[in-house]
């Protein structure tokens, strides 16, 4: 999993293809307990990158997109948004290859 650590970074993942904007803080318990499986996660979906970004760090490119809830993911392609897993619940591994497959599947259409 890569970290995002500079605006021109984010500028660049954001026009790649299928890059997964993995929304976290330090002090979240919710993004602790999601860590551990987001290897497996990778292993399933090739295609994506997924990379970490302290919605703390970042916090005008999470108010843009709206996230105030973490963990959340938002995708891009090509720079365009083209979904998104916006909520202050704990994810499981399951919901979130959920979301990932039906973001797939979107952009294999």
């Amino acid at each position: 999993m890569e970290i995002l650590t500079t605006i021109d970074q984010l500028n660049q993942l954001k026009a790649s293809e299928r890059t997964v904007f993995m929304f976290t803080t330090t002090w979240c318990g919710d993004c602790t307990y999601i860590k551990p499986f987001i290897p497996s996660i990778e292993a399933h979906f090739p295609d994506f990158t997924i990379v970490e970004v302290d919605r703390d760090q970042f916090m005008d490119f999470a108010q843009e997109l709206g996230v105030m809830g973490i963990p959340s993911f938002v995708v891009y392609h090509q720079n365009e948004k083209v979904g998104d897993f916006i909520s202050a619940d704990r994810k499981t591994q399951e919901e979130i290859e959920a979301f990932l497959t039906e973001i797939n599947q979107k952009l294999s259409k």
